[in-house]
């Protein structure tokens, strides 16, 4: 029975893992390459990833920087970055794209940490779901009683311990995002 125990904490884990990915295209008024993660651009009519086509570099606290491997493909990455909602003009200086990150208004840090809280919030409920899928396995296992009780008990411990996770990471998100 300790197998559901170890499901439900690598399931758990996974969780975070994808909250996590979720905050990091939360922008703090700072570059970070990971806004650009989900940009996708029509190379040769096939979708792919902007950081397959260039790198990208943070040449100061607040610009990225973007060098195609390619040349010919400046213009493709230009219009990727357009289309995809990052809300970022890029600069194409026919060598690179720059892209300037703007300072944050007060508004936008406050709107920015409702998306970060709304986040977590999704991600405790994943973990509720999770909790519930190992106690209906449990309940349905042939054991005891008792071992059902202790059982429940230890996922319980489980998600505790990932909740508590899931709130100091969207408190330092938090955090990050309201220092200026």
């Amino acid at each position: 029975m300790n197998n559901v125990i170890n499901d439900t904490e690598l399931k758990m884990e996974m969780a975070i893992e994808s909250m996590d990915k979720r905050l990091t295209n939360i922008r703090a008024g700072r570059a970070n390459p990971a806004i650009l993660d989900a940009v996708m651009v029509n190379y040769y009519e096939v979708p792919t990833p902007l950081k397959s086509l260039a790198t990208v570099s943070v040449p100061e606290a607040r610009q990225l920087q973007i060098k195609p491997y390619d040349k010919g493909c400046l213009s493709l990455i230009e219009k990727a970055i357009y289309e995809s909602n990052i809300g970022l003009t890029p600069n194409n200086n026919g060598e690179v794209i720059i892209l300037n990150i703007p300072a944050l208004t007060e508004e936008t840090r406050r709107e920015y940490v409702k998306q970060a809280k709304t986040i977590g919030e999704e991600c405790k409920i994943a973990l509720r779901n999770i909790r519930q899928d190992a106690n209906n396995d449990i309940k349905k296992s042939e054991v005891s009683e008792d071992e059902v009780k202790e059982l429940q008990d230890e996922v319980q411990e489980v998600i505790n311990k990932y909740n508590k996770i899931v709130d100091e990471k969207i408190k330092v998100k938090e955090e990050e995002l309201m220092t200026v």
